[in-house]
C-alpha cells in the first residue's frame, strides 16, 4: 500500500481505538448520579434522622 493509500486507514484505525476514555467518563457519570442520589435522600431524611437521634440522646 503506498502512503496516500495507507493515510485513510491509518485514520479509521485511530477511529476505533479512540474510545479509551469513554468507560472513564461512564464511571464519572454514575458517580455524579449516586451522589445527587445520595444528596436527595439526606435532604428528604434529615428530618427523620435528627428526631431519632434527639431521642436516643434524650433517653441515654
Amino acid at each position: 500500500m503506498t502512503e496516500p493509500e495507507a493515510a485513510p486507514v491509518a485514520a479509521l484505525r485511530a477511529l476505533t481505538v479512540a474510545d479509551s476514555g469513554q468507560g472513564l467518563a461512564e464511571y464519572g457519570l454514575i458517580l455524579g448520579l449516586i451522589a445527587v442520589v445520595c444528596v436527595v435522600a439526606v435532604a428528604f431524611l434529615s428530618g427523620h434522622i435528627r428526631s431519632l437521634l434527639s431521642s436516643v440522646g434524650t433517653s441515654i
